[in-house]
């Protein structure tokens, strides 16, 4: 039986366009993801790095990028987020039949363009969970098992009663690993508000 569920926030939630940022950087040089800016994004994304460390890093390889370009850019990947996903979600939370959790690959930068892009609806989004987790104020991402541990370990969930949903293949693969049930969401086919017809 379900009692807990955890879920991703982008492409879950909130609209994201995963190739944005690329397209936007070609104009400032960029032509491929290298092995140093991966590690970099993943650093930044578990807080290992603060943003001024991140963006004079990026700002070293793009010198003809302006700080501004760089966060524009950067923050492009967000879209929408739309309204009647978060009435699912605070109808959801309203019934109280499960806790609920949010676990998020979630950097400094997109989280405060998030809440402005968002305004009041950001509070009422975060107001639904027990927990708020992103990677860069946990220092862990997914899809490290160790996150999903941590989350267990910290709310005292059993595996085998929480569900968790996101939209990238390793990182169910990796919650499965621990006898957590998953829903690997297909983007563009399925949508959070079909949740029920999901739930084991």
């Amino acid at each position: 039986m379900i009692k807990n569920i955890i879920f991703d926030f982008g492409d879950i939630f909130i609209d994201l366009d995963k190739s944005a940022t690329a397209r936007a950087m070609v104009q400032h040089g960029f032509n491929k993801i290298t092995d140093e800016l991966q590690q970099l994004f993943e650093s930044y994304e578990k807080g290992l790095v603060t943003t001024p460390q991140f963006l004079a890093t990026v700002g070293a390889l793009f010198p003809n990028a302006s700080e501004q370009e760089l966060i524009a850019a950067w923050n492009a990947i967000l879209l929408d987020f739309p309204k009647e996903r978060l009435v699912f979600l605070e109808q959801l939370a309203k019934e109280k039949r499960y806790r609920l959790f949010l676990l998020s690959n979630t950097n400094e930068l997109h989280i405060e363009e998030v809440k402005q892009k968002m305004g009041n609806d950001f509070e009422r989004f975060k107001n639904c969970f027990e927990r708020f987790y992103l990677s860069h104020e946990i220092k862990l991402r997914k899809p490290d098992t160790e996150i999903f541990g941590f989350v267990l370990k910290e709310n005292g969930l059993e595996a085998q009663e929480t569900f968790f949903i996101d939209d990238t293949q390793e990182n169910v693969e990796a919650a499965a690993r621990l006898g957590i049930k998953v829903w690997h969401l297909q983007v563009g086919r399925q949508d959070i508000v079909q949740l029920n017809q999901f739930l084991p």
